[in-house]
């Protein structure tokens, strides 16, 4: 009979004790005391796997124009008398079938809104960072322009990226680059409110008695602030991240809804949204219902993961 060696059960017993940690912290506890939380990281799931393996769950591509057939056009959902058992939710104008579309459309939107909020910060950690650590002409600076662009709602500034880049670029080449573009202008947008709470942190941090020693220790200003500071003001960050996704998400529905965001040649739940507007008094309810359900279903549940996240982590709310 064959042993197993003992470094593979020393690992396998270090694995079940970790997973044991992990289930008894009170933050695993407060996630199970929550049915709200895992019906929302639950749905969360359900559409990063779809956006995932959408190419394996379904068949269909429904922004390839070589595989779209206008006979399949306005078929209704598969619980209508005309509706077609191969397509569930039914189809679009071009006959592309809608669950389809909504599966991939969920990977765009998802990638804008992570790409976006990860730019974001990039751009405003450091920044906060900076700010709070020196303070000064550097602080006042950095806090004037943030508090100048909070002002203006962030949905305008997209539009005025957009607008900018529309008059570089050419038509086809715009179109390329749609989604950078998109997730820059979200991205520049949305920095600021993460480089106020960076900054209000480490003003806090650095007060503190091991900043005071690293700086008896004749560290480098930079090692201070990436060793010491950053991983004490991440946490909040990333709270406020979490829920900067759904808006994230939300932005890129609204400017591709109003047709300045995803093209139609790519699929995005904003995109699926603004082609079924048009069909919703003919009788055609189902193309924009159904993408505006997945939005709203996904924004929902990100939101609550993200309150879940801020009262879990706020010693104040407990």
């Amino acid at each position: 009979m064959l042993m197993k060696p003992e470094t593979e059960v020393g690992s396998h017993r270090h694995l079940l004790t970790s997973v044991r940690r992990v289930l008894d912290s009170d933050v695993a506890h407060s996630f199970f005391a929550s049915p709200a939380t895992v019906l929302a990281a639950l749905v969360t799931l359900l559409f990063v796997f779809m956006a995932v393996f959408a190419p394996v769950l379904t068949s269909y591509t429904p922004f390839n124009p070589s595989t779209l057939d206008l006979m399949d056009s306005f078929i209704p959902p598969v619980w209508d008398a005309n509706g077609d058992p191969s397509h569930l939710l039914g189809t679009d104008d071009q006959g592309r079938d809608v669950l389809a579309a909504i599966m991939y459309g969920t990977r765009i939107s998802l990638i804008v809104g992570l790409c976006s909020v990860l730019l974001s910060l990039l751009i405003g950690v450091p920044l906060g960072i900076v700010s709070g650590y020196f303070g000064g002409w550097i602080d006042s600076v950095v806090m004037r322009i943030a508090d100048i662009q909070l002002t203006i709602p962030p949905i305008l500034i997209a539009l005025m990226i957009d607008g900018v880049t529309r008059t570089v670029l050419a038509g086809n080449l715009h179109e390329t680059a749609a989604i950078p573009v998109l997730i820059l202008s979200i991205g520049i947008a949305s920095w600021p409110q993460y480089a106020r709470v960076v900054r209000s942190g480490t003003l806090v941090e650095r007060n503190k008695d091991y900043i005071a020693a690293a700086h008896m220790a004749q560290s480098p200003p930079y090692r201070i602030m990436i060793g010491h500071i950053l991983p004490n003001v991440i946490g909040p960050t990333l709270v406020i991240a979490t829920i900067g996704v759904a808006v994230a998400i939300i932005i890129e529905a609204t400017l591709s809804f109003l047709g300045v965001g995803v093209p139609p040649t790519s699929p995005s739940l904003g995109t699926l949204i603004r082609i079924g507007n048009d069909y919703v008094f003919s009788g055609e309810w189902w193309i924009s219902l159904f993408p505006c359900l997945a939005l709203v279903m996904l924004v929902l549940a990100v939101n609550l993961i993200g309150d879940w996240l801020r009262d879990t982590f706020n010693p104040k709310l407990r």
